[in-house]
């Protein structure tokens, strides 16, 4: 069984201005994206700032995070690491909490081989009972996860039940779906690739623009699954633009900006993620003015 279907948040991590959690503005965002369709949470993910985030505040951003949604719609928990053993610590911890799946995303900087990706994808799979989504996001991490890795995975590892391809390759996804045999649950990691994926039998998308528009990365989605495909391409086209803005600097830069532009949080950044460069600021608030969400 699919841990979700339909639009995902990726979502954001709101910090003080001293950098430290401000869980009064996190649980607001929850809020926001429940009573605004999101079918599903992920929490510490990239946008989520995870990586700067120590291990005791990863897990208690988690915790929060279960805790708040209390069972309203999936939460699946980011806890992939370039060490396996730290990945298997937070995927244990994580379990704990009661959140519904994790997304693990490939080991970074060491750049294992398909045969460590596949021993490193088994051995935390092993160490859970959550159903997990593996991450491959290349322009990130310097490692692709080959079609033939994900598809192995998926059929031999029982918890292991899909795929976020951040990779923008379309050919290498409908490889996959072809090899894939039902088994592989897909899920786009960009949103201006929404529909194209849908169209090779992904199930949603994982996404950046639900924090500022949960709503219509929804429709996107429901509009295709209701067979109305004229309307869900219409709508991923029509937030292109604003698309573009929300990726014009490295994420979640922009996207921690669109939300202190709603007014939902503060924009606070930690390094080295910096504050957005005027001119793109300008460009993104003008982007989220003609979406109408401003």
């Amino acid at each position: 069984m699919s841990i979700f279907k339909g639009a995902a948040v990726a979502i954001v991590t709101p910090f003080f201005e001293d950098g430290s959690v401000d869980y009064d503005k996190f649980g607001e965002l929850i809020e926001f994206q429940i009573a605004n369709k999101t079918d599903a949470i992920v929490v510490c993910g990239t946008t989520g700032e995870a990586s700067t985030l120590t291990h005791e505040e990863h897990l208690d951003v988690i915790k929060y995070c279960a805790e708040k949604v209390n069972k309203r719609v999936p939460v699946i928990a980011g806890t992939g690491s370039n060490c396996t053993e730290t990945a298997i610590y937070l995927s244990t911890e994580a379990e704990k909490y009661g959140v519904d799946g994790l997304l693990i995303v490939t080991p970074y900087y060491n750049k294992a081989t398909q045969n460590g990706l596949y021993r490193h994808y088994k051995l935390i799979a092993d160490s859970v009972k959550l159903p997990i989504i593996l991450y491959n996001v290349p322009s990130r991490t310097g490692t692709n996860l080959n079609p033939e890795t994900i598809v192995r995975l998926c059929k031999d590892v029982e918890n292991i039940v899909g795929v976020k391809d951040a990779t923008g390759n379309i050919s290498q996804v409908a490889k996959l779906m072809q090899m894939a045999d039902g088994n592989v649950d897909l899920y786009s990691g960009n949103d201006d690739q929404i529909v194209p994926l849908l169209s090779l039998g992904g199930l949603g998308v994982i996404s950046v623009l639900s924090n500022v528009a949960p709503a219509q990365t929804h429709d996107i989605c429901a509009k295709f699954f209701e067979g109305d495909v004229k309307e869900s391409c219409r709508l991923q086209l029509e937030a292109i633009p604003l698309i573009n803005a929300l990726f014009c600097e490295v994420n979640p830069i922009p996207v921690k900006k669109g939300v202190e532009m709603m007014g939902l949080c503060g924009g606070t950044l930690r390094m080295p993620l910096t504050e957005m460069e005027p001119a793109n600021a300008a460009r993104l608030q003008k982007a989220m003015q003609e979406y109408g969400i401003l």
